[in-house]
Order: C-alpha cells, then sequence, then structure tokens
C-alpha cells in the first residue's frame, strides 16, 4: 500500500512540474487544458481546486490564453511579455504543482513542494525561453521571433498534453528540453567570446 501510495505521489508530481515547466512556455496554455482536463473527469483536483473545474475558469483560461498568444507576435511587445513572464509562470507552476498534489499531502510539504518545484520548474524553462529570444533579437533583428513564438506555444501543448496523459514521459521530455537549451545558450556565449591573439608582439 506504501509502495503504491508513494508511486502516486510521484506521478503526480512529475504531473504538476511537467505541466508548470509548460507555463514556462506560455502561462495561460497549461491552465487552460488542466481546467479543460478537470471539467470533462480526466482529472480529479483537491478540492481546494474546485474553481479550477468551473466552466467560468475554462473561459477565463481559454480568453487569456487567446490574448497571451497573440501578444507574443507583436514585434517587441514579447520582450514586454517576457519581463511580466517569468514571475507569472512561477505563480502559475506554483498553482499546477500544489493542485496535482494527492488529498492527502501535508497542506506545508504541499505548498513548499509547489513552490520549489513546480515554481522552480516554470521559472527555468521562462528564462531559458527568454534568454532564446534575446538570442534570436540579436541573430536576425527580431525576424525570427514569431518562429520563436510557435516553437514554444507548439511545446506548451505537447508538453500539457504529455502531462496530462503520460507525466513520467513528459517529465522526461522537459529535462532533455533544459539540456538542449543550456546546449544551445552555451554555444552562443562562447561563439560571442572574441579570439584572444597568438601572438602580442605581432601589433607594432
Amino acid at each position: 500500500m506504501e509502495s503504491g501510495l508513494s508511486i502516486d505521489t510521484l506521478i503526480s508530481l512529475m504531473l504538476g512540474i511537467s505541466l508548470s515547466a509548460a507555463c514556462g512556455f506560455r502561462v495561460f496554455v497549461p491552465l487552460l487544458l488542466l481546467s479543460g482536463a478537470a471539467v470533462i473527469g480526466h482529472v480529479d483536483l483537491p478540492s481546494d481546486f474546485d474553481w479550477v473545474e468551473s466552466n467560468q475558469a475554462l473561459i477565463l483560461f481559454a480568453v487569456a490564453s487567446a490574448l497571451e498568444i497573440a501578444g507574443y507576435y507583436i514585434p517587441w511587445f514579447d520582450h514586454l511579455l517576457d519581463l511580466l513572464s517569468v514571475p507569472a509562470a512561477i505563480i502559475a507552476g506554483t498553482i499546477v504543482t500544489a493542485s496535482a498534489a494527492p488529498d492527502t499531502m501535508n497542506p506545508l510539504i504541499q505548498w513548499t513542494t509547489a513552490l520549489l518545484a513546480g515554481g522552480g520548474a516554470a521559472g527555468l524553462t521562462s528564462g531559458m525561453t527568454n534568454i532564446l529570444r534575446i538570442i534570436s533579437t540579436m541573430v536576425s533583428a527580431g525576424l525570427t521571433n514569431p518562429v520563436i513564438a510557435t516553437i514554444e506555444l507548439t511545446l506548451a501543448i505537447v508538453v500539457s498534453l504529455l502531462a496530462l496523459t503520460v507525466p513520467v514521459v513528459a517529465g522526461l521530455f522537459v529535462m532533455g528540453l533544459w539540456l538542449l537549451a543550456i546546449q544551445s545558450i552555451r554555444r552562443f556565449l562562447v561563439n560571442q567570446v572574441p579570439p584572444t591573439s597568438k601572438s602580442p608582439d605581432a601589433v607594432v
């Protein structure tokens, strides 16, 4: 029984953390999909989060998602959204991880884990995407930013759907995305370092 409970708790945490990471791509899309899944009965949320599975919340998240998605296709406005996205993603990530926690979890542990794991995953993902957008702007003067926005939206949807269906796979997928983003950022920074002169005496 204890083993089954620990596995269920692990799966619940993977669900929450994966959804939190998806919030780093788009804040409201994972909340929209979570609300929709709760409304149709695919996921059973704790009683404290009954408001998430209401039709009113579903409509609110749908409108917010549409506005957020559209905003990232407006030149330079996407960078303004990036400034707001990190704290917003951390809040959303904390909420979705707390909502995925089992009813039997101690509230103090529930919210501490939600803030550290869920908020941390969302903040990390959002921070990385912001850096990648800055790199895109530097390289292409912002011309490739709509492509970046489309990729982010696609990842937000894919990761959210994976989290709601196969949470463990979603968690592994998210970790792979983090490693890929870190490597891309590191490669860009290394290429930006000017080569050192091999022979200082060569300069007269």
